[in-house]
């Protein structure tokens, strides 16, 4: 029972970096329509601050497996 549990808070957690990679993104393609100079300084931190993001999620996926 304690593993299925696990597996469904990760579910649950899940939730968050999906949420955040959805504003992060549509407010980055938001700016770089507004201001299209800044598109490639805007472009670079979207993409630093999803590889953050992801590694979040990653961390709560193997600590889901391996606080069992």
């Amino acid at each position: 029972m304690t593993g299925s549990l696990n597996v469904i808070g990760y579910g649950l957690a899940t939730l968050g970096p999906g949420v955040g990679l959805g504003i992060m993104i549509g407010h980055a393609l938001e700016s770089m329509a507004r201001q299209p100079e800044a598109a490639g300084m805007v472009r670079t931190t979207m993409f630093i601050g999803i590889a953050v993001v992801e590694a979040l999620a990653l961390l709560g996926f193997v600590l889901a497996f391996a606080i069992n």
